[in-house]
């Protein structure tokens, strides 16, 4: 029996129930002038068995890796939270892409007390910064790693050198300085 040709296509996984698009964030927040406003993505690692979660900041680079027991709605909230909670006078904005795994940003957006928005679907360089250090973090943990097999001490120690390595964008100041208001090079050569 021949399959009959689809003319159109649908979402079948579900939508996520009353996102907020960029384009209403504040314009203050594309200006990278203000510590607070956060981009947020999940890594995919093998067989699509693992996820690594990135928050960066915009303005300062700074970044934080979360290893996922999941990638359900449920985790990634757990995870987020946990996370940016003992931060939270450094959380005003986040911004996500449109995976499902951020289906509960109501509740992310009410732990935090952040305003959350969502980016236009297949549109990666709205969240630029995200998927940008989404790359240096695969210089770490190449596609195919199991993060399963991938310690908390080997992630965290990707973060940390992310948070200082110092950055051309950032006039060679590293986001762990830009983020804490510190200087941690006396000397720069």
């Amino acid at each position: 029996k021949p399959y009959r040709k689809r003319y159109g296509s649908y979402e079948r996984r579900g939508k996520i129930k009353n996102r907020v698009s960029i384009e209403k964030r504040p314009k203050i927040v594309d200006k990278r002038q203000r510590l607070g406003d956060w981009e947020g993505d999940t890594l995919v690692g093998k067989d699509h068995k693992s996820a690594l979660l990135t928050l960066v900041e915009r303005k300062s680079l700074f970044t934080i890796i979360i290893k996922l027991e999941n990638k359900t709605a449920e985790a990634v909230t757990k995870a987020i939270t946990r996370h940016l909670s003992p931060l939270k006078q450094k959380v005003k904005t986040i911004t996500f892409d449109n995976g499902l795994e951020f289906a509960e940003h109501e509740l992310i957006s009410k732990n935090l007390g952040a305003k959350v928005y969502f980016a236009h679907p297949y549109s990666p360089w709205e969240r630029g910064i995200n998927e940008n250090t989404n790359g240096l973090i695969r210089e770490y943990f190449p596609k195919g790693t199991d993060f399963n097999k991938v310690s908390e001490l080997e992630i965290n120690l990707a973060a940390n050198n992310l948070n200082k390595r110092p950055r051309k964008t950032r006039g060679y100041n590293t986001p762990d300085e830009l983020f804490k208001g510190t200087k941690t090079h006396l000397l720069r050569l």
